[in-house]
């Protein structure tokens, strides 16, 4: 065999080895559990057909040198594989492995991306070591936009607001689904119900780059069955002395039958983020909701968000409408969703982007 062919096969090699030890490790922990575990693998696809229905926005005009612009194309969005194990009523353990396409080249300088799959979720959770509160501990959901992403219920679809606010906007608001931390949440009452969190800040792709730790809590009030107000604050030093500061406040109404609405707003406040000497602040609204036609068929769905990149600028602000259906033909695992999604620009040079796309959803 060729040195070239010895060292690809080692590359090679070396690429699943990663892999290989999830794969290990999920074998051990399935053979050292005792008899009594509830062991449980499961897995979600969303994958999308996109068709671009305008020509003349920002993101669906076609390049002048490109006369192969990819106004329609499929895609594996989303791929997750989780393993979860419920040693007992008090202790469970989640491992949760993600897919996402890597935008990288080659050591020959070849474009290279690979659909590769990547660890999201891995920890230990203890239930009842503090009364009617859980506690997870390692890389698990962060506690920021969790609520609103159980009401909004259409993840193979959108992102909640500050979890989609970079891919939207362009802009960053230091806002992840999960992160390396300890995380405690529970209820005082039947009517309060709270949330604490101590983490990283980086999220769940990147190492930890400083010292500093960020601190996000929540707390639910419910003052009737079925309406919740939420309200959320996280905090984080930045280098240089600079501090930031997330607040966000939710609605939920969830009374009137077969129907889920709910509201969030949010103001991210950095130091860092300066214009001309003045620190601007970004935020947003999203209010969306859901309706059950006929259960376990078919549902409607609908939102609207705004988003503000900057109070300091003018015309920078964008709306985007999303509505759709949520239709399982066969069985609830699997569903298609047609969606449209409507992105209007408070910039009148900017034309309105108006795209399609049919999303299938399959879970197991």
């Amino acid at each position: 065999m060729s040195e070239n062919k010895t060292l690809k096969k080692a590359k090679s090699v070396a690429g699943r080895l990663p892999f290989l030890l999830v794969a290990v490790l999920i074998g051990l922990l399935s053979w050292l559990a005792p008899a009594s575990a509830q062991q449980k693998f499961s897995g979600t696809v969303f994958f999308d057909y996109t068709f671009y229905l305008s020509n003349d926005g920002p993101i669906t005009t076609p390049p002048t040198n490109n006369p192969n612009f990819k106004n329609n194309f499929m895609n594996f969005r989303r791929v997750y594989f989780r393993y979860d194990n419920k040693i007992n009523d008090n202790i469970s353990f989640r491992l949760t492995l993600d897919g996402d396409t890597v935008k990288a080249v080659d050591s020959s300088g070849k474009a290279d991306d690979k659909f590769r799959p990547y660890l999201k979720h891995m920890y230990l959770q203890v239930n009842n070591l503090v009364p009617d509160a859980d506690i997870k501990i390692g890389m698990a959901d962060t506690i920021t936009f969790k609520l609103a992403e159980d009401r909004w219920g259409y993840r193979s679809v959108a992102k909640t607001l500050l979890d989609g606010y970079k891919d939207i906007t362009g802009k960053d608001i230091d806002a992840t689904s999960a992160d390396i931390g300890i995380s405690l949440s529970g209820k005082l009452l039947r009517q309060v119900r709270y949330g604490v969190m101590l983490s990283s800040g980086e999220g769940y792709s990147k190492p930890e780059k400083d010292k500093h730790k960020k601190l996000s809590s929540f707390i639910q009030l419910i003052p009737v069955a079925g309406f919740s107000v939420v309200g959320y604050i996280d905090y984080e030093k930045q280098d240089v002395g600079a501090r930031a500061y997330t607040y966000k406040g939710d609605v939920y109404v969830e009374f009137i039958p077969n129907l889920t609405l709910g509201a969030e707003y949010f103001v991210y406040r950095n130091d860092k983020n300066l214009l001309d000497g003045q620190r601007y602040d970004r935020s947003g609204l999203s209010v969306f909701g859901r309706y059950n036609l006929i259960p376990e068929k078919l549902n409607l769905f609908a939102r609207f968000d705004r988003y503000e990149p900057s109070d300091l600028t003018d015309l920078d602000e964008i709306s985007l409408i999303i509505a759709g259906l949520d239709w399982a033909p066969l069985h609830s695992s699997f569903k298609l969703q047609p969606n449209i999604w409507v992105y209007d620009y408070k910039d009148l040079l900017k034309k309105n982007d108006l795209i399609f796309n049919l999303t299938f959803l399959m879970s197991f």
